[in-house]
């Protein structure tokens, strides 16, 4: 058997998923062609295991585990973009641009709790906090 016939079905396969991945905005469309390149990938990995006549089986072993590991990604990709679809009601990958896009701006933060000093209503000062205005005019306790 001829190693290029294998090779060039690969390069195709690969640069299909790669086009895939590249193109298309649909995050399904975007896991099938990751699914289609690693799948060049594993036939790569086996056509030079059965080309080099490896006594262990280097590429079959290493197949088993890259379909393992895509079975996986799957699994988990899928759960997240059904996910992203229920809550967002798309599954746009041009759309997806935050992790939380909530529409609003964040307001300031607080840091407040018992023994925290505030900055005092009523001053425009960021420095005089209420408890400065809780001291005596000279600036010392008692």
């Amino acid at each position: 058997m001829h190693l290029a016939y294998p090779a060039v079905l690969a390069v195709l396969l690969f640069c299909v998923g790669l086009y895939g991945v590249l193109a298309r905005r649909n995050a399904i469309l975007v896991l099938m062609s990751v699914e289609l390149m690693l799948n060049a990938v594993n036939l790569n990995l086996v056509a030079f295991d059965v080309w080099l006549r490896d006594t262990l089986h280097a590429g079959q072993a290493l197949t088993l585990f890259t379909i393992t590991i895509a079975a996986a990604e799957i699994g988990i990709g899928l759960a997240i973009v059904l996910l992203v679809h229920r809550n967002r009601g798309t599954s746009d990958v041009d759309q997806l641009t935050d992790l939380a896009d909530t529409g609003t701006e964040p307001g300031p933060v607080h840091f407040g709790g018992p023994g925290s000093a505030s900055i005092a209503p009523g001053t425009d000062n960021p420095d005089e906090t209420t408890a400065d205005q809780a001291l005596p005019a000279g600036g010392q306790t008692a």
